[in-house]
């Protein structure tokens, strides 16, 4: 018998919501140096009662040792939410919502005004192929099928299509019929544009076009020719021997060839502009340096300085104040007054949030920073020395969330005197050496780096070679190891390690 009726049915359950002032904050904890500046700039846009304060009182950077720094820490550790009611305290808001920042950097108008030129245009590959496809003596059925080649090349420049995928994809799009041999004549000819190689079948054949078309005519030439044409199979597994042995040379005309192989483009397609390099690059978020004593080196102290260059300071409008203070003078009950009170009394809220989530984050980069610097002293003192470490051991020092130390942690760059290093590099998981010390996983990394660059490259080492130098120098650690350490470093089996000397 089927049951029918309402039930009335009470549970209870915990739920975790974040409020408008976390997810803000979230968001700018992520951000790097350029995005907080970036982002700064669009709230100071949206939010008319946001504005810059004046530079010229304020300091270029926080340091670790800053007072006001430290009284700010102590007043801003949560979010407060702006007093509900409808009187706002100017007189403290104006006294604790701005946050120290600094001017932009060196150059004044004549940077900003290079910063907002835009960048020049570079034709594509695909562009500058189709302008030389043009120029080629093609018939209405050969510029279709190359119209389908230069569509078909994947990222490298090769075409991996299928010809009889391309024949039928002409007869049914356009109603023209051609054959293999016409896709194979097209893709001949238009390996021979510019970069030479393009539109290969694959690394044999782009090598192979590259060493026709090279203008020296030298036994190297002909050899690596020979080589890739007969030899492909020995040369990949670099079974040097054997390829003396067959064509009947020496070592010194091998290396020859296998240099001038070597000197190929093996990806023709991968073209990058000379000025594409200039387009991204690297500003770090902190400077960490260690400046001993001069009584003892062991005696000195490390010096942290937060990156805010570019970064203006902010504060709430004095204008907005005033304008606040004329309408409640007023006493007005109007609908107009009253919503000129609750548009200003919501952006006075909102730029509050948004100075106490800038403020929260400055800390929360400098706790992160401090806590890496102490528990890796040895690395910003010498530059070795790396310890292991992993986001738990941060989140469990400064208290927060290993998400939120994920944030910090992410895309962010330290300057040091050794270098410029993403922090992702302090983290590592640890290994035991014989005598029980724990060690970084990356220093074992690097000293198996050491160890392949030393080897003997017409011997090169195993993995379980390499295995047992390790042991030797107090690393346990099994020949799987290894293997993966290796393929992280992108080094390649012992075999294709092999050199001829």
């Amino acid at each position: 018998m089927i049951k029918t009726g309402q039930n009335l049915k009470q549970s209870q359950n915990l739920q975790q919501k974040l409020s408008p002032q976390q997810i803000q904050f979230i968001k700018l904890l992520q951000l790097p140096t350029v995005g907080i500046e970036q982002r700064i700039k669009e709230e100071i846009e949206m939010n008319p009662v946001l504005e810059e304060d004046d530079p010229d009182r304020l300091e270029d950077t926080v340091q670790e040792n800053d007072p006001e720094w430290e009284d700010k820490e102590e007043s801003t550790d949560e979010l407060e939410p702006v007093d509900q009611h409808e009187d706002i305290d100017w007189d403290s808001f104006m006294h604790n919502t701005e946050y120290e920042g600094s001017s932009y950097s060196g150059g004044g108008m004549a940077n900003e005004e290079w910063k907002d030129l835009p960048d020049p245009y570079h034709e594509t590959l695909l562009e500058e192929l189709e302008k030389q496809v043009s120029l080629l003596d093609l018939s209405e059925e050969e510029q279709l099928i190359a119209d389908q080649i230069l569509g078909s090349l994947d990222e490298d420049g090769y075409f991996r299509r299928e010809a009889e995928a391309v024949v039928d994809n002409i007869a049914f799009n356009q109603g023209v019929l051609v054959n293999a041999d016409d896709i194979e004549n097209v893709r001949r000819q238009i390996q021979q544009l510019d970069p030479i190689g393009i539109a290969s079948r694959d690394l044999r054949d782009c090598l192979w076009c590259q060493l026709r078309n090279t203008t020296t005519d030298d036994d190297a030439r002909d050899i690596a020719l020979e080589i890739v044409e007969n030899h492909w199979e020995s040369f990949e597994k670099k079974h040097f021997s054997k390829l003396k042995q067959r064509i009947d040379i020496n070592g010194e005309q091998l290396s020859e060839a296998f240099e001038l192989i070597r000197s190929l483009d093996p990806k023709p397609g991968a073209v990058v502009h000379p000025d594409d390099d200039n387009q991204q690059y690297i500003e770090p978020d902190f400077e960490v340096y260690y400046e001993p004593s001069d009584a003892d080196d062991d005696d000195g102290e490390f010096i942290i300085r937060l990156n805010r260059r570019n970064v203006p300071p902010l504060r709430i409008s004095p204008e907005y104040k005033q304008m606040w203070n004329n309408l409640k003078s007023k006493n007005d009950s109007e609908s107009n007054e009253k919503q000129a009170k609750k548009f200003i009394k919501d952006k006075v809220e909102s730029a509050q949030w948004f100075i106490d989530s800038i403020i929260q984050r400055q800390n929360t980069l400098m706790n992160t920073m401090k806590t890496i610097v102490s528990l890796q002293e040895d690395f910003f003192k010498y530059g070795e020395g790396l310890k292991p470490m992993i986001l738990k051991d941060i989140a469990k020092r400064i208290k927060m969330d290993i998400s939120t130390v994920s944030r910090v942690v992410n895309g962010k760059y330290v300057q040091t005197h050794f270098g410029v290093y993403e922090l992702k590099y302090f983290f590592s998981e640890g290994l035991q050496t014989e005598d029980g010390e724990d060690v970084s996983n990356r220093e074992v990394k690097n000293y198996l780096e050491e160890l392949i660059e030393q080897e003997n490259k017409q011997k090169p080492l195993s993995d379980q070679a390499l295995t047992e130098l390790l042991k030797e120098k107090g690393y346990k650690v099994a020949r799987r190891t290894v293997s993966k350490y290796r393929e992280q470093l992108q080094i390649p089996v012992a075999r294709l390690r092999k050199q001829i000397v």
